[in-house]
Parts: structure tokens; sequence; C-alpha cells
């Protein structure tokens, strides 16, 4: 018996759609491409062309009338919520892009609908599909590190010309640089450094150990006359009553071979884990003395380009627990973001 193809669509095709998600989705036997949404220009009809999409169109509800089994959403952050919750309501599984809204009631709106829409959302956060972190969330799955007592969270990657508009993301396609104001247009993009990278570092940490922020303090800094933020500071306090701390800063290009630093360290009351994505290194102490350590390869760390829309095929053919990046996830990473942006805007503590 021949199974009938899974459906799918893409609601914005920009640079990192067409470098990621698109290639991943395509070279699934069981996928049929059907529908591309993107301003109409000379690509929209080459990636048409080049991926069989028999609808190809700058209107995103030509998109949801397909009747598609799973979407991807990588249009402007702006834009997330009104696109992620068309899609869900059409009755497909969707993918969204970081970060997943620029509001945190927009973002447990989307929680909500996929709910009642017996849908599932996925976020883009790469990292949590790498073999290691999957590894390490089993592992404190099996055994935690009991009620977070502290968090910090440390990201460096290669963003201060892109964020101060004076150059593009490394290794970006010439032919598919998205327009500016989707990373340094507040009204677009929700902000710089923290929207369009500290995401990533949240969505990870908080795979590992869910903890909802409920106050935050920060600082950004725009040097360079740039629009947007391009260093950040915070300090958080969680729902149970940790504290922690998120730091990211905009590095140079080429700096560090153009690779983004993260790392994780989170302490417990019975125990502490810490994580290193450059150096590739895992960590689980636990208060009786017991270590986990495993042996993991060099570039172990690296970010996985294909694993959310590969995550999000598996959804639909029945395998939930592929979804690495649910949308709850997403949610409490959009609240501590927030909160944050709140804090810097106004100098006082935001609470929530």
């Amino acid at each position: 018996m021949i199974m009938a193809k899974l459906r799918a669509g893409f609601i914005g095709a920009g640079s990192w759609a067409t470098m990621a998600h698109l290639p991943a989705i395509s070279k699934r036997d069981e996928v049929e491409i059907v529908a591309i949404c993107r301003k109409g220009d000379d690509l929209l009809k080459k990636l048409a062309n080049q991926y069989g999409a028999k609808v190809a169109t700058e209107d995103y509800h030509d998109v949801i009338k397909q009747d598609l089994d799973i979407i991807v959403v990588s249009s402007p952050s702006g834009l997330h919520h009104e696109h992620s919750k068309a899609a869900l309501l059409s009755g497909a599984h969707v993918l969204c892009e970081k970060p997943m809204t620029i509001t945190s009631a927009d973002a447990w709106d989307l929680v909500d609908t996929a709910k009642k829409a017996d849908r599932e959302l996925l976020l883009s956060f790469g990292w949590n599909y790498q073999k290691m972190i999957q590894d390490m969330y089993l592992q404190l799955q099996k055994r935690g590190i009991g009620k977070l007592e502290s968090m910090s969270i440390q990201m460096a990657s290669q963003t201060r010309e892109l964020l101060s508009n004076t150059g593009a993301y490394p290794d970006a396609s010439p032919e598919q640089i998205p327009e500016q104001s989707t990373w340094t247009d507040p009204k677009v993009s929700g902000g710089g450094y923290g929207q369009a990278q500290l995401t990533h570092a949240l969505g990870l940490a908080f795979r590992l150990y869910p903890a909802r922020v409920k106050e935050a303090m920060a600082f950004m800094a725009a040097p360079l006359n740039a629009p947007v933020d391009l260093h950040d500071a915070v300090i958080y306090k969680f729902e149970e009553g940790a504290i922690g701390t998120m730091s990211g800063a905009s590095a140079h290009l080429g700096a560090n071979k153009n690779i983004h630093e993260v790392v994780v360290h989170a302490v417990g009351s019975e125990g502490q884990f810490l994580i290193d994505l450059n150096r590739s290194y895992v960590y689980i102490y636990y208060n009786d003395g017991t270590i986990y350590q495993p042996n993991v390869a060099p570039d172990a760390g690296h970010y996985i380009f294909f694993g959310p829309a590969n995550g999000l095929v598996d959804v639909a053919l029945g395998k939930k627990e592929a979804n690495m990046a649910p949308g709850e996830l997403g949610a409490i990473t959009v609240d501590a973001l927030e909160l944050a942006y709140k804090s810097a805007a106004t100098g006082a503590i935001a609470k929530r």
C-alpha cells in the first residue's frame, strides 16, 4: 500500500528557510512541497521551480488554503503570531522560527491554539536536536538536579555587523540576504541581540530545566550607533525562587571562526550541570558524588541546521517525541525576553 505524501507549505522563504528548512524537507521522501510564500521576486519563482511547489505566492492565505499537513513559518518575527495561528487553525502541524513571538501574550495564545486544534507546535531551536543535548535531556529526566537555585546563560555570536547595519550574517548567501528591517527594526524584529540570538540560548537552557521567569533587571548596549541592542546583561528571578543571569554579546565577524559560544550552568538542591557548546562539553554532578560526563565528538556542539524541519515531519508522521522544542518552551523564552526588554527600556525591575 502506497501512503499519501505529507503536504508541506512555507510562509516566509528567506535566507534561513532556504538554507535549512526547505532543503531538509525536500530530502524527505514522505513529503511533497506544495506552496511557498515570500515576496514576489525572481527568487520566489526559482524556489517554486526548484522544489516543485505548485503554489508560489506573496499572500500567506494562499498557503493555508492548500489543505496542508505541515507548515513552516519563517516570516519576520512580528508576523509569527498571525501566521502561525492561521496555520494551526488550518489543521497543520507548525514549525515556527525563533523568536516565537515578540510578546508573551501572543506566545501563550499560540500554545493554547495548538492545544485546541490538537496540532503540534515546534520552535526552531536547532541545538535541542543535537545528540549531546538529547542525551543530557534524557539523563536529567532520569535524575534531575533537584530544585533549581541558580542558572547562568552566556552567549556570543558574530552579529555585530549585522545588527549595526554595517554587514551581513556569517556565510549569508548574497541572493538571499533579508531586508535589514527584519533584524534591526524593533517593530519588525522585536529588538536586537536578545531576539536574534539569546532566544536560542534560552531555548536550550529551558529545555534542560524548564524555569519560568517572573522578574528581570536588564541593561542593553547599542554601540556603533546601532538601532538595536548589540549586548545584553540580565538578572532574573524565577517562579520557584531561583535566581539567574543571562548575557549576550555581538562578536565581530570572523571571531572564533564564526562559531557560536554558549555556556549554561545550573545549580540545584541535589546537583548541578554545565554545558559548553563551543567546547562540546557536558557535565552533571550529583550531590552524592555521582558524575555524568560522556565523551563526545569535538564538533558535537555545532548547530543542527536540519533538526527542526525533520522534527516537524516526524511529528506529522505520529512521532510526537520528535518535538524537542514545543510551544510551551518557546513561550517561556518569550516571557524571559519580554521582561528583559521592558526592564532595559524603563531602567527598573520588570515583573510579570
